[in-house]
Parts: C-alpha cells; sequence; structure tokens
C-alpha cells in the first residue's frame, strides 16, 4: 500500500483522510481504509495520506471521558452504547484488537496535530498516525498535553528536545489549521472525511464495500481503457451465443 518503488509520484491514485486522533469512527475507519487497499487489486498504487480535523476543541486540558462528553451532548448512556459499542466491534473485525471507544479519556488535540505535522516532515506519517491511533483507542492512552506528546515523540524515534521546541513554538499551527480548513471548503462538517484524487468525497464510517466500489470508480476514470482500432478488418468469428459467422 502507498509504495512508490519505481514509480512516478504523480501515477499515484491519492486518498486524503480528514480525521481527529480522539475521533472513534475515524480510528476503525482508518484500519477498514488500509484493509480495503490492501484487498484491492491496484493497491500498491495508491497512497494513503492522513490530514488534521480538531473535532472537540474546547474539552479542557485535563481531559473528559466519553460517557461525560456523551452525557453533556444530551445522549443517554444507552444512545452512546448503541452508537459506540458498534465501532468498536468494527474496529475489532476489521483486526485492530482491543478497540475501546467508551472506556477512555478525551482531550483537545490541537498540539497534538502539530507533533503530527512535525512528524510528518521528519518522515514518520504513516508511523505517527497508526501508533498514535493504537495507542488511544487500545490503551485508552491520553495523548495532547506537552509532556504526554514529548514521550510519545521519543518511541517512534523522534527527537524530543526539538519535538518539545517545535510544540511551545507552535510551528505547526498554522499548517493544521490550513488542514481542516480545506476540508470544510469542500463541505466537511466532522470527521472522517475521505476524498479520493481530490475528486471523490466519503463522510461517515462507511463499509469496505462501499470503499472498494469507490476505489473502483475512481481508478477506472482515471485509467480509461483506450479503444481498440480495427484498422485490418474482421475475419471469422464465433459469438458468445455459440453461433459463428463466416
Amino acid at each position: 500500500m502507498g509504495s512508490r518503488t519505481n514509480r512516478k509520484k504523480g501515477s499515484m491514485m491519492q486518498i486524503e483522510m480528514w480525521s481527529d486522533i480522539i475521533c472513534p469512527i475515524c480510528g476503525m475507519t482508518q484500519q477498514r481504509l488500509r484493509n480495503a487497499v490492501a484487498d484491492f487489486e491496484h493497491g500498491d498504487e495508491v497512497e494513503i495520506i492522513h490530514r488534521s480535523f480538531q473535532v472537540h476543541p474546547g474539552i479542557p486540558p485535563e481531559g473528559i471521558t466519553q460517557t461525560q462528553l456523551s452525557l453533556n451532548a444530551g445522549m443517554t448512556i444507552a444512545q452512546m452504547n448503541n452508537v459506540l459499542r458498534p465501532v468498536e466491534i468494527a474496529a475489532d473485525e476489521e483486526g485492530f484488537g482491543g478497540y475501546h471507544a467508551i472506556d477512555r479519556t478525551l482531550g483537545p488535540t490541537d498540539l497534538t496535530h502539530e507533533l503530527l505535522a512535525y512528524a510528518t516532515d521528519q518522515g514518520k506519517h504513516h508511523e505517527a498516525w497508526t501508533e498514535m491511533f493504537n495507542a488511544h483507542f487500545g490503551y485508552n492512552r491520553q495523548l495532547w498535553t506537552m509532556e504526554q506528546l514529548i514521550e510519545f515523540a521519543g518511541e517512534i524515534g523522534l527527537d524530543q528536545d526539538e519535538t518539545r521546541e517545535v510544540l511551545v513554538s507552535r510551528r505547526y499551527k498554522t499548517r493544521v489549521e490550513e488542514e481542516q480548513y480545506r476540508a470544510q471548503r469542500m463541505g466537511a462538517h466532522g470527521t472522517p472525511f475521505i476524498v479520493i484524487d481530490q475528486k471523490y468525497g466519503i463522510g461517515g464510517g462507511v463499509d469496505r464495500a462501499t470503499f472498494t466500489r469507490a476505489l473502483r470508480r475512481a481508478w477506472d476514470e482515471s485509467h480509461p481503457t483506450p479503444a481498440l482500432r480495427m484498422p485490418f478488418g474482421e475475419g471469422e468469428q464465433c459469438g458468445p451465443d455459440g453461433a459463428c459467422a463466416v
């Protein structure tokens, strides 16, 4: 998936996925999308790129449980379970293993996305996003304060002193905001929001079959089969009905 070996960058089919690291449907969807691409017959010519979209900027730094967030939004616990338990099941069916959409704490992710942008510039785009989803939804790990993020940065091989300088300076703040604005200009109101080849939008946690159909349609439209020319005429042929014409 996303291999660039012996291929020009421009020939890759590009999938952009806007997510927030604490969005439960996003964590499940990125797993499902990767599986769909892996199963796609042209998957080695597809590149997935993660983009930032912060969905809960107003959460206090000390964090809030998913249950409390749902109650604050006017949902009952039963309604929350009806929405999120199927997400947990779907993620585990896609191979995540121990996905926790409810039993976790959420926090503001502005610095989180800035770390992800920095990691991207350091050649650790997919590693950072994947490990961040795994840590949060697999282990209820809190990854939004300065110290939490610096510790995580070291775990994926980033220099911790430089990471601190990046986060303190807010070097990537504008870039992260511009990624979200771009999605909103295309009609995104939340996450996940997925765009294939800057033409086909997919919103929400769709099933794998929908991803597969979208991939094939985008591929077929960007790689049309040329019409065969018959400059030398046609001879005898047999058709699919068993009849032969002479």
